[in-house]
């Protein structure tokens, strides 16, 4: 058994409609899904990743209107990264924010790889992460109608860096229970400093970047936070054998869910974060054409009889990407 990488990273938005804008014609990220939290039916789940929505390439997003402001802290998932190809397209980066007024900061190089910081307009802090060098996982496709050009288009999820005031009881699980090995290390930007973790190919879609912060508050999360971060697994019945290590670590879990895009199961590390494995298919063309996913509100089977009071619930939101 052995993780691929990162599969996803859901966080949280308080405005679906602005969220859509700015990930589509901002970011150029493809809208593969628009869905509902299974969960909680009265809010939207939107994914927004490659071409086909591939697996390391999806960053999603759960509505809740009435969601705060986010105090950062610990306990946190504190940064999502998203791959870009080359070093050249940071700099058309740099440019198209200031273009859309977008927060950023100078690119700075960062184990080894450029990487530049930014904001989206709800705070949700975020990294694009220069591929020039990596040699680990493949990223994905950016899609060919987006309003970026392919070539400095976004090709997938990169590292996300864990904030946690002891790092040991993550790295723990990390290593002992969930495979990574530990590939290096960096200083932050206040000059801590940052253990990096690879699994599978390694490289900048299979990382996780820890860094330890004793004497700060815990996160209090709200829009433009990380819910969850999920990692990659290559079937259900390889999900089967995740679920019974977990369990015989004596984890608290969800047991394996069914997602229809994908199984999953989730459980909380030692110092809180949210941490899914997440199954590689069956995928989103499952129940929509390729050419035209994320127009409709796609509901899985044992939600579509519900269909009419779950629609008259949502703020409706035109995602009809082809025009």
């Amino acid at each position: 058994m052995e993780l691929k990488g990162l599969h996803h990273v859901s966080a949280i938005t308080a405005n679906a409609k602005n969220n859509y804008g700015f990930y589509t014609q901002v970011m150029g990220m493809r809208l593969v899904k628009k869905s509902v939290n299974q969960d909680d039916t009265s809010m939207y789940h939107l994914f927004y990743a490659d071409e086909a929505g591939n697996p390391g390439t999806d960053l999603t997003f759960f509505e809740i209107p009435r969601a705060g402001h986010t105090y950062p802290g610990n306990n946190s998932i504190s940064l999502t990264s998203l791959r870009v190809k080359n070093d050249e397209a940071l700099v058309y980066w740099k440019d198209r924010f200031n273009k859309y007024q977008v927060v950023y900061e100078e690119i700075i190089e960062q184990f080894g790889r450029n990487v530049l910081y930014f904001r989206d307009p709800e705070d949700q802090r975020l990294a694009l992460v220069s591929d020039e060098t990596n040699q680990g996982v493949a990223g994905g496709t950016p899609w060919e109608q987006s309003p970026v050009p392919q070539e400095q288009g976004i090709i997938g999820l990169g590292p996300s860096k864990l904030t946690v005031p002891q790092a040991e009881r993550t790295v723990q699980v990390l290593t002992n229970i969930l495979g990574f090995r530990k590939v290096g290390s960096y200083a932050s930007k206040g000059g801590s400093a940052i253990q990096v973790f690879a699994t599978g190919k390694g490289g900048t879609g299979a990382e996780i970047h820890v860094e330890e912060q004793e004497g700060l508050s815990k996160e209090r999360p709200g829009r433009g936070s990380v819910h969850h971060v999920a990692f990659r697994v290559e079937d259900e019945a390889e999900l089967a054998q995740w679920a019974e290590k977990i369990n015989q670590a004596r984890f608290p879990n969800s047991g394996l869910v069914d997602r229809f895009y994908f199984k999953s199961l989730y459980f909380r590390e030692p110092n809180g974060i949210l941490f899914e494995l997440a199954t590689d298919g069956p995928g989103f063309a499952t129940d929509e054409d390729i050419d035209h996913l994320g127009e409709t509100v796609a509901l899985p089977p044992f939600l579509e009889g519900k269909r009419p009071e779950i629609e008259a619930r949502l703020e409706p939101l035109d995602t009809n990407q082809n025009g």
